[in-house]
Order: C-alpha cells, then sequence, then structure tokens
C-alpha cells in the first residue's frame, strides 16, 4: 500500500486530486459555529481594548500633549479597528459559510422547540381517566356476573 506524495516532495500544491482538495475545504458545520464563537468573543475582547485605550486617553483641553504619547496610542487605537474590521469579515465569513450548509435542511418550527405545557391540563387527564373508568366499570361488571353465577349455584 503506497501513501500519496506530501505537496512539498516534489509536486505542486494542486496536484491532489478534486476530492481530497474538496474534502480539505470541506468544514463540519459544528465547527464553524465553534470558530464563530471564538471570533465573537475576539471581536468582545479587542472591543473593551478599544474603550480601555479610549477611556485612558486624555482630552485635548488646552494641554500640551507628547506627540510620541499620543502617535503610540493613536497607532495602537488603529491597529485594533484594523483587527476588529478583519474578525467582523471573518464573522461573516463563518456565517455565509453555515448558512449555505444548512440551506438543504428543513426548518423546524419554533413551537416544536420550545416544551409546550397546556393550560387546560385536563385534556390528558380526561383520557387516562376515562380510560380508567372503563376499565373499571368492566372489571365491576365481570365480578357482578361471578357473583350471580356463584349465589345461583
Amino acid at each position: 500500500m503506497s501513501t500519496p506524495p506530501l505537496a512539498g516532495a516534489g509536486m505542486p500544491p494542486g496536484a491532489f486530486s478534486g476530492t481530497q482538495a474538496q474534502a480539505a475545504r470541506e468544514v463540519n458545520t459544528a465547527s464553524l459555529c465553534r470558530i464563530g464563537q471564538e471570533t465573537v468573543q475576539d471581536i468582545v475582547f479587542r472591543t473593551m481594548e478599544i474603550f480601555q485605550l479610549l477611556r485612558n486617553m486624555q482630552l485635548p483641553n488646552g494641554v500640551t500633549y507628547h506627540t510620541g504619547t499620543y502617535q503610540d496610542r493613536l497607532g495602537k487605537l488603529q491597529e485594533h479597528l484594523r483587527q476588529l474590521s478583519i474578525l467582523f469579515r471573518k464573522l461573516r465569513l463563518v456565517y455565509d459559510k453555515c448558512n449555505e450548509n444548512c440551506a438543504g435542511l428543513d426548518p423546524v418550527p419554533i413551537e416544536q422547540l420550545i416544551p409546550y405545557v397546556e393550560e387546560d391540563g385536563s385534556k390528558h387527564d380526561d383520557r387516562g381517566a376515562a380510560s380508567q373508568l372503563r376499565f373499571a366499570s368492566e372489571e365491576r361488571r365481570e365480578i357482578m356476573e361471578v357473583n350471580k353465577v356463584t349465589k345461583l349455584k
């Protein structure tokens, strides 16, 4: 049994068959959701850092401000905003891919997802009670017939 050569072993990177490349690109929807969750957590973390930077910045109230410090904080802020933009694009790609993977699925009505308790709970009890009453009355009738037969003898 031979193993296929690696891409770096003299073969160009696109030399794999189409099914292998498609399987490598195909990602489980649950994994995509986990990646999306991690991306959202990164977005929240970056946003908190941005607000922390903005909170620590001083307003230019006629106070002389060191240009080095200003440029440093401005650079950090711009970098965080750039990273935030990238994370939002990544989240959008994950969202689109999840929707694409779930497009063929039949949507489940919300009513089936939420456990529903009827206000008038007697409906199910009435059916059970009626069947028990029927069973008890049949049993009573059979016992009465047996008693009549034994009394006659």
